[in-house]
């Protein structure tokens, strides 16, 4: 095995160690690990991710249902526009994608190339979202209300994002369920978790007709994540995660340009 490959795995329990210490983000480098250190086609890490970022969500999410921080009705309320686009996007928009898109004064625009690029941008967003980190608990909770039309909007725009770079979406999620469902910050944090797994594990069922999956790799690679999140839960007790936040902020940023640079460069 080689060092990169080693650090490919060590990436995995990396992941599920920021989702434990911090309650999410961590699975934003879920893909630049398959790709760049494991060496997978984008499109297939993008697959393997979402089973991965599926898999990881709903041991969080599990976690906190059996605190009563989970809000069900709203989590599905929310989730079924969210899987329906994903599944859709996975079994049929990506796979309709041909492999050359367009060229550019001699420089050819592929397909892997596009979704590297759109990842890239996806998580400088997500960077900030974490860099400004301006969450707020809410003195008291109010019964959720739904914007419907809203939230399908939301649900489909959130689902076809998830399905082309196989990322959960929580920054994308968390501040929906706060201003759409007036759900308060620390159940929505937890909701999200339960909306990210459902989507993400039925958009993986969208690949299965069109990759031949290694179960083998996906179950190390998704338990080695699996592990770093209760090592990082366990870490909760003595490191407040909540300040490594802005600092992971960062690092997802450095790594969104060292992405650009790598593609295009």
């Amino acid at each position: 095995m080689e060092l990169v490959e080693i650090l490919g795995y060590l990436g995995a329990l990396f992941i599920g160690l920021v989702l434990g210490l911090i309650g999410g983000g961590g699975s934003i480098l879920t893909v630049p690990i398959l790709v760049y250190a494991l060496g997978l086609n984008p499109v297939l890490a993008t697959a393997y991710s979402l089973f991965v970022v599926g898999a990881t969500s709903l041991v969080g999410a599990v976690k906190n249902m059996m605190k009563g921080n989970v809000d069900l009705k709203t989590a599905f309320i929310f989730a079924l526009p969210a899987f329906i686009a994903v599944y859709l996007t996975r079994a049929y928009l990506i796979p309709a994608i041909p492999e050359e898109l367009f060229e550019i004064n001699g420089w050819l625009v592929t397909k892997n190339l596009a979704i590297m690029l759109f990842f890239a941008v996806i998580m400088v967003l997500a960077s900030f979202s974490m860099i400004r980190n301006k969450r707020k608990e809410d003195l008291q909770e109010q019964a959720p209300t739904y914007n419907y039309p809203l939230i399908v909007i939301e649900g489909v725009v959130v689902g076809v994002i998830t399905g082309i770079v196989g990322a959960g979406g929580g920054f994308l999620i968390i501040p929906a369920l706060v201003l759409l469902a007036k759900l308060p910050m620390k159940k929505a944090v937890a909701t999200s978790l339960l909306i990210i797994a459902i989507k993400s594990l039925i958009g993986f069922v969208g690949d299965l007709q069109n990759f031949a999956i290694d179960w083998s790799f996906l179950g190390i690679f998704t338990g080695l994540s699996i592990v770093g999140i209760f090592v990082g839960i366990w870490l909760n007790n003595f490191i407040d995660g909540k300040k490594l936040k802005k600092v992971f902020g960062w690092f997802v940023l450095v790594m969104a340009v060292y992405i650009i640079y790598k593609e295009i460069g």
